[in-house]
């Protein structure tokens, strides 16, 4: 295993090489548009949460020119009330496929402008991007609700879906605990940011009743702890117990029972979620077992249906690409992957007065 610092190279024995993880980031930058956009595939669609995702793996494997741009153009893109669209064609900021915005995905540019400003120092950067990151948290915020969880998203005729969704609030929490990191950074606080994290937190960790129920899919049941939720001995527990579910032995992370698919960006993100919990043993064995869906040019099949022997769908995103990559960065030690994903510097927000014993999870 080689350890990175800010850049540097990406390599985890059994997992990748060094000149296997350059090919990989070669490719996802491959896919990004002139204009900085990073879909799935050229010619698939760009979500905003999965561009910052490949952009944030870039910058892992030192492309930071590549990853600025994808930054870049969220900042060029953004609609007047601090959001974007859910999908666009091929990335083109005007063709718009999906006019709904949904709340994860636009909170998810203050990970990734967060890890950018940790991977490259730049902050010229941070400060142009601050205006952005605090659009985007405040049209988050409109949705949320007194019980602390947050709206999946508003329709396009600006309607709010009031129903919230476990792993997007998670990934939420993520987000916002990252934006109070930049509020800090821009030194303009947000203590009804504080207040709308520590509530979410406490949603996410103890009422579970408040959210959809989506307990089928993987992502449910690891999301509380690679969203920050979930720290020590909690999130171990939240980890063993649906394990035998989900987790196909030598194959990776079921997406969704009953079933028989696994699929690369579970299992990355499962791998994730485990080295944040102390468990980089058991974080290594899951991306040595998804080994079976990287493609000769370096990028990752979706999934693959073992009881038929079938990768399925026939497509190499490049958001799971991204997904590898940052659990091996996080693994390896990249300083600004570790930050963003294992939260120890990042601020908690206020736990509300609920529930005794419910207060801020184990660091």
């Amino acid at each position: 295993m080689t350890v990175p610092g800010r850049g540097g190279t990406l390599a985890l024995d059994g997992v990748l090489t060094a000149d296997e993880a350059a090919l990989t980031a070669d490719r996802i930058a491959a896919l990004q548009r002139p204009d900085g956009a990073i879909p799935w595939f050229r010619g698939h669609h760009l979500d905003p949460w999965d561009h910052v995702e490949a952009a944030m793996a870039l910058d892992a494997a030192g492309h930071h020119d590549r990853a600025r741009a994808a930054y870049e153009w969220l900042a060029r893109n953004q609609l007047p009330d601090g959001s974007w669209y859910a999908a666009y064609d091929d990335g083109d900021a005007e063709r718009p496929t999906d006019r709904s915005r949904e709340t994860n995905f636009c909170a998810y540019v203050a990970v990734g402008v967060l890890h950018h400003h940790l991977a490259t120092g730049d902050d010229p950067f941070r400060r142009r991007m601050w205006p952005v990151v605090a659009a985007a948290v405040d049209f988050v915020l409109d949705l949320q609700h007194e019980d602390g969880r947050i709206g999946w998203k508003r329709e396009a005729d600006g309607a709010a879906v009031t129903d919230a969704l476990l792993t997007g609030c998670a990934s939420v929490h993520q987000a916002l605990r990252c934006a109070l990191r930049l509020a800090e950074l821009a030194g303009d606080p947000r203590p009804d940011w504080e207040l709308a994290t520590g509530r979410l937190a406490h949603a996410v960790r103890c009422h579970p009743e408040r959210f959809l129920d989506k307990s089928r899919y993987s992502m449910d049941w690891y999301y509380p702890v690679l969203g920050g939720v979930l720290r020590g001995e909690a999130a171990r527990a939240r980890l063993a117990s649906r394990w035998d579910e989900f987790v196909v032995p030598g194959l990776g992370v079921r997406c969704v029972l009953p079933n028989p698919w696994v699929t690369g960006g579970e299992s990355a993100e499962l791998a994730l979620s485990l080295w944040a919990a102390g468990e980089s043993d058991r974080a290594a064995e899951i991306l040595g077992a998804i080994g079976h869906l990287r493609a000769e040019d370096g990028l990752y099949w979706t999934g693959y249906v073992y009881a038929d022997d079938a990768v399925w769908p026939e497509e190499r995103t490049s958001w799971t690409a991204g997904s590898v990559l940052l659990a091996v960065a996080a693994l390896n030690g990249h300083s600004a992957t570790t930050a963003v994903f294992g939260g120890d510097a990042l601020p908690d927000g206020l736990a509300p007065d609920c529930c005794a014993g419910a207060g801020h999870p184990e660091r």
